[in-house]
């Protein structure tokens, strides 16, 4: 089997606090970072899905990258994903993280069309190709209305060997598995249930999803196999099963408004606001869940 382009970590995502007036909490994101880079991992990414990527202004997309730049520990390996509709815009975010000393970037196609293959080859072209000296995370996602399989993946990782990862979910292993299979030098990273299930076959890293607030837990999963880590994950269901139920009795629904109520078991002061005009669940409703979720989820082992 061919070496892979980067190693089976596990990788966390920063999400951005915002003030009652919709500010920046710089301070605040900091202490975040640092306790993440800590107790959890140093594999942080910043601006995925969940951490509000796609509604950050350019302006607050420098702030906050400058912010992460700065608050990072020496020996983390830091990850900006970059989402737009605009291929420029993605470009040129690209660069001002460059130019702050970013080398590892996790990228997703413009979702305003489906692409076609040719437009598929332009957008690894200016990304990948433009950015020899950068690593690059695909994120392999339906909302971008075009979806790569094995096949796809094995063609363009010969023609960018900086296209080193994907990122990807669902519950189909299937399309997983060709993707191991047909591209095996790029490494795969899944949340908790993918992991689960390609962990016993294949290697492939961890992104810590559900265990967003529970640093032990997720460092315990990343390291189980066999019988512990499917009763790990069957752990999880519950307090996925929970969290879906707060959540979107909110009225909420984007990766975000998940991915805050967890970090809030972590970091308390941590608010649930999401960019607008995305709803978000209000307090009441993260104290339903944490007072839900069984005693063994909030007092991990590990």
């Amino acid at each position: 089997m061919p070496t892979k382009r980067y190693p089976p970590i596990l990788l966390a995502t920063c999400s951005i606090p915002w003030t009652a007036d919709y500010t920046f909490d710089a301070s605040l994101f900091t202490y975040s970072v640092k306790q993440l880079a800590t107790e959890m991992t140093p594999h942080l990414y910043l601006f995925g899905t969940a951490g509000e990527g796609y509604a950050v202004t350019d302006r607050q997309y420098q702030e906050i990258t400058e912010t992460f730049r700065a608050a990072l520990p020496a020996d983390t390996v830091p990850m900006i994903g970059v989402i737009s509709l605009s291929l420029g815009t993605i470009v040129e975010r690209i660069q001002s993280a460059h130019a702050l000393g970013f080398r590892d970037f996790q990228i997703s196609f413009p979702s305003w069309g489906a692409l076609t293959d040719t437009e598929v080859d332009r957008f690894f072209d200016a990304t990948c190709g433009a950015f020899p000296d950068c690593r690059f995370l695909h994120y392999n996602l339906p909302r971008t209305k075009k979806l790569l399989n094995g096949d796809d993946y094995a063609r363009i990782a010969a023609r960018h060997p900086n296209l080193v990862a994907i990122k990807m979910g669902g519950l189909d292993t299937t399309p997983l598995a060709a993707i191991l299979e047909k591209a095996p030098e790029l490494q795969c990273f899944f949340v908790e249930f993918g992991y689960a299930a390609m962990r016993d076959q294949y290697e492939c890293g961890y992104i810590a999803a559900m265990a967003g607030g529970n640093p032990a837990w997720a460092r315990e999963f990343h390291a189980a196999r066999g019988d512990r880590l499917a009763a790990m994950l069957a752990e999880a269901i519950v307090a996925r099963d929970v969290l879906v139920k707060h959540v979107q009795a909110s009225g909420a629904h984007m990766d975000g408004a998940y991915d805050k109520m967890n970090l809030k078991l972590l970091a308390p002061n941590f608010p649930l606001r999401l960019l607008p005009p995305y709803s978000a669940p209000e307090d009441a409703a993260f104290a339903q869940f944490e007072a839900e979720l069984p005693p063994t989820w909030l007092n991990p082992t590990g």
